[in-house]
């Protein structure tokens, strides 16, 4: 078993993070990166610093499949 090296905030610190391909560019839209072991983070453009959401893969395509439905989660 790794350890993830963690960010003074609680993120990984080598997440490789991937902006929304539907960005305008102003910062509006979110981040996510899989950081392994069935994880995905999902954060702020504007607060890269900030805080995360962690998902497990089957909670988030839980979450799009909501999303997607225009549903409540």
């Amino acid at each position: 078993m790794s350890a993830t090296p963690l960010s003074p905030g609680g993120l990984p610190t080598r997440a490789r993070w991937r902006r929304s391909s539907r960005s305008t560019g102003m910062n509006n839209c979110v981040e996510t990166a899989v950081l392994g072991g069935d994880l995905l983070a999902v954060r702020d453009s504007k607060r890269t610093d900030g805080p995360a959401v962690l998902f497990t893969g089957p909670a988030w395509a839980g979450f799009l499949a909501s999303v997607r439905a225009d549903q409540p989660v």
